[in-house]
């Protein structure tokens, strides 16, 4: 600790004094604002580190005379977890007014990149300040990120990265360690066969990083294993339904199934109708009410999850310092994977 933060609170005084800048260069930096050079920006950010500055979002918020609002774009329809992410949000959204944040969620269509740009584009700086989105890499949704950014808009990605875009921050779990915890698991469960990969769709830089994990740790560790796939299920039930019987009908030796995306309704019901419980090791994502009854009837094996509330908490902490904080990196509390097993279901 610094001898000032061993003694009280720093300052922004204490910041300009350290970094050997005005007050005024302080607030530009802290802000945002125009009017300071890169190494200067540098300078104040490296005095904020080394004295243990941190900005009172809260007073940041009452000082400047209205709640600090945030947007969540969603997917809507049939995908649980984003339903769960819906539900934390509305649950926060209730005792938000206390702490200056006014909410709003919008619902769309799933994997649709081009209605997610044209709401992204749609947002006015005046009734906006924080954007968070769960939303596919393509080129329509780079571009409104960056109008955004440009806007005074700050964009904060959630659950599935854009990291080429002019995003602020992204608040998810590594997905690249979730892949390869599913494959150090499956690989384990299957002594031989053929292991069998479904993903929701690859415009979406979760399921790429997943698919990836797990490839290499397949290839790595398990290369006995014959991989199936990816196969695309749109995060649709029926459709991942539709794509395990198919699987389970051509392959009477099947090993194992990876779903790394969602529809995880349509894969519990095929592997009920199909095959007896434990027949074939699966392994799924996040825990909802159809992978809880996976879990407890036996025809999933594990569920990595991640926590839908804990997430929409450090959306919002995102939120205040992007909004609030300038261009000052932003700092969130990592977002674990979860493991379950029927044995452990909370």
């Amino acid at each position: 600790m610094s001898e000032i933060g061993s003694r009280r609170r720093a300052t922004v005084h204490d910041v300009a004094r350290a970094a050997g800048v005005s007050l005024a260069t302080v607030d530009r930096v802290l802000n945002g604002r125009a009017g300071v050079r890169a190494a200067t920006a540098e300078k104040v950010e490296a005095a904020m580190l080394a004295i243990g500055f941190q900005r009172d979002l809260s007073a940041s918020l009452l000082a400047r005379g209205r709640d600090l609002q945030v947007v969540f774009l969603l997917p809507d329809r049939s995908n649980e977890f984003m339903e769960s992410l819906a539900q934390a949000v509305e649950r926060r959204a209730r005792s938000a007014a206390g702490e200056r944040l006014d909410l709003h969620l919008r619902r769309l269509r799933p994997l649709d990149a081009q209605a997610l740009a044209r709401e992204l584009d749609a947002l006015h700086p005046g009734a906006c300040d924080c954007a968070v989105i769960v939303g596919s890499e393509t080129p329509s949704v780079l571009r409104a990120v960056e109008s955004a950014q440009r806007r005074g808009i700050a964009v904060v990605t959630l659950v599935s990265d854009l990291p080429g875009s002019a995003r602020r921050h992204f608040i998810g779990i590594d997905n690249r360690a979730a892949g390869r915890t599913a494959a150090s698991l499956l690989g384990r469960f299957c002594p031989t066969g053929a292991v069998a990969v479904i993903a929701g769709s690859l415009s979406l830089r979760d399921h790429q990083d997943r698919l990836e994990g797990f490839g290499a740790v397949m290839a790595a560790e398990f290369p006995r294993l014959e991989l199936l796939g990816p196969v695309e299920g749109y995060d649709e039930p029926q459709q991942t339904r539709s794509l395990v019987e198919e699987l389970l009908a051509r392959n009477a030796g099947l090993a194992g199934i990876y779903n790394l995306g969602a529809g995880n309704a349509g894969l519990v019901a095929a592997l009920t109708a199909s095959s007896p419980a434990g027949a074939v090791r699966v392994i799924a994502h996040e825990l909802t009410p159809s992978t809880r009854a996976g879990l407890a009837s036996g025809c999933i094996d594990v569920v990595l999850d991640q926590n839908p509330d804990n997430e929409i908490r450090q959306a919002l902490r995102a939120a205040r310092q992007s909004a609030l904080g300038g261009s000052a990196k932003i700092a969130t509390d990592p977002i674990e994977i979860a493991v379950f097993l029927r044995d452990n279901l909370r």
